[in-house]
């Protein structure tokens, strides 16, 4: 009974010291931001504290993408910044640090494990969504973009002065900025452009201090990590400086489909071998899914590939008889379009969908999902691909695909170290895997199948490392808890996402950040690597 009570005690004093550390930190946080911000920008209406109310549970999900992470932490999310002037970001980091309580910096909310907006300890979000300005220039094809501006704000902005300029970023037109050009973004331009990193000529970011820098002020080793290592680990980005590149006032899309009855898996054996080597102006991505069959009840794998040429119908219907006369192109399959028209194509809206949809923002989470990468240096055998269409068709009640990425072209002309995003020649193409279901029932179920398939791909990808794509984030590679950065830990998932550009990461976090305020599950470890 005694040792009962003593528990009892223990655990009534350890909760009580709790209590005393974290409120009067949160009370004297929200009192730092104050101070730290002028009443010509005020902060008051940018918090938003962590209560069960409509209004914070709005907040927190209007920038969640993913339904896996759809319910805060209450007991550790202490509040949302949703800042609206670059005062209240630097208020944040230094008033977060000064008290011991984690950050977590969300953009778009499209991170796919919900680290920007989740966490185990103490933490306070920084939302960027209200920093959202585009600046664009045509006479010098330049743009300033800020973090919580959307892909589909920066291409609306970009086509309202020039039909004939582009940013090779991402498809979905709701990812952020912020998070998808610090990552490495990719889109169908990539092949004749590269991708995000390899425009970016500067950039604004909060260092630890809370200062303001740029690219001359925060020196070419930062300005060299936060393109491509993630800008989470080592600031805030607030915004970007970026070229924009020249495409044609008319490119040509199409999309067809071929089932395994139609001898789907033939011809995405060839695309293997050929889409890495069109011209740097074709890109076809390759996207297996699970489709009905003919039969009812029956199902099978349809393979669909969708294409973007910078240029007309004749010209690409050339390339295709020459190379790929398998996939049975015909010119009817062709579409003439407008550059920002084809992003809502490659979004799948009907044809028709008028281009102000790219300035819709959700305010619901979308539904739940898992999504894995990998990167494959040789054609996978036809026998692999069969193992692959077997195993997505075991996943049960849940809609499941993969996309095929090809990479050639410009990307095998850029060295692994220009940028730290590493991932260039030697690729023919990167995998997506990704897979949705609606009922939180079956989140076990899905997460299980999904690492089966990943288990058979194995063999057919990368290894040693087995490389991943940073923005495609993925908890399973390796992850540290919350509060805590294990360099061992952080060496295997650091190797995957960054190669041998992760010792130079290290160096970059250990001379910003030698306290390693910036982290997360998933940072880069501030060490110095002799």
């Amino acid at each position: 009974m005694k040792e009962a009570l003593s528990v009892l005690c223990l655990v009534l004093l350890v909760s009580v010291l709790e209590a005393a550390v974290t409120k009067p930190k949160f009370g004297d946080f929200i009192g730092c931001l104050r101070y730290r911000t002028s009443p010509e920008n005020p902060i008051t209406d940018a918090i938003s504290i962590a209560d069960n109310t409509t209004a914070f549970l709005s907040s927190y999900v209007s920038y969640t993408k993913n339904k896996r992470f759809l319910s805060p932490n209450y007991k550790k999310l202490l509040a949302i910044v949703a800042a609206k002037h670059v005062s209240h970001v630097q208020a944040t980091v230094v008033c977060a640090k000064s008290n011991g309580i984690q950050l977590r910096i969300r953009s778009g909310g499209h991170d796919y494990e919900g680290l920007s907006y989740m966490s185990s300890v103490p933490f306070v979000i920084l939302d960027m969504y209200n920093l959202r300005s585009i600046t664009v220039d045509v006479s010098s094809k330049k743009a300033w973009v800020q973090a919580g501006a959307t892909l589909g704000e920066l291409y609306t902005k970009v086509n309202d002065v020039s039909q004939t300029l582009a940013f090779p970023a991402g498809v979905c037109a709701t990812v952020g900025a912020g998070g998808h050009i610090s990552g490495g973004g990719y889109g169908n331009l990539m092949r004749k452009y590269g991708i995000t990193v390899d425009h970016v000529i500067d950039a604004q970011i909060v260092d630890v201090n809370g200062k303001l820098l740029n690219r001359l002020t925060m020196g070419e080793d930062l300005f060299w990590a936060i393109r491509g290592g993630g800008g989470g680990s080592f600031g805030v980005i607030l915004s970007w400086k970026i070229n924009l590149v020249e495409v044609p006032k008319i490119v040509t899309v199409f999309k067809v489909n071929k089932t395994l009855e139609q001898g789907g898996t033939d011809v995405l054996y060839k695309w293997q071998l050929i889409a890495s080597k069109f011209p740097e102006s074709l890109f076809v991505r390759a996207m297996p899914q699970v489709a009905n069959g003919t039969k009812r009840g029956e199902r099978t794998i349809a393979v669909v590939f969708y294409a973007q040429f910078l240029g007309r119908t004749d010209e690409l219907m050339a390339i295709m008889n020459q190379n790929w006369p398998e996939l049975g192109l015909k010119r009817e399959d062709c579409q003439e379009m407008s550059w920002l028209n084809s992003t809502l194509f490659w979004a799948d809206y009907p044809a028709g969908t008028p281009t102000s949809i790219l300035l819709d923002r959700p305010s619901s989470p979308g539904d739940f999902f898992k999504s894995k990468s990998d990167y494959v240096k040789k054609p996978i055998p036809k026998e692999g691909l069969e193992k692959l269409w077997k195993t997505m068709l075991k996943f049960s009640n849940n809609i499941v695909w993969m996309q095929f990425n090809p990479y050639g072209g410009v990307m095998d002309r850029i060295p692994e170290t220009a940028t730290a995003f590493p991932h260039r020649k030697g690729n023919l193409f990167k995998i997506q895997y990704f897979t949705t279901w609606f009922n939180a029932n079956a989140t076990e179920s899905s997460l299980s199948q999904m690492k089966e398939l990943y288990e058979v791909a194995e063999p057919y990808v990368s290894s040693n490392p087995r490389e991943a794509f940073f923005n495609y984030r993925d908890i399973d590679v390796g992850s540290n808890p919350s509060g805590e950065t294990n360099v061992d830990e952080a060496k295997i998932y650091g190797s995957k996402y960054f190669l041998g550009n992760l010792k130079r990461l290290m160096d970059v976090k250990a001379k910003y950040d030698p306290e390693n305020f910036f982290k997360n599950e998933q940072s880069i470890p501030p060490v110095r690597v002799m």
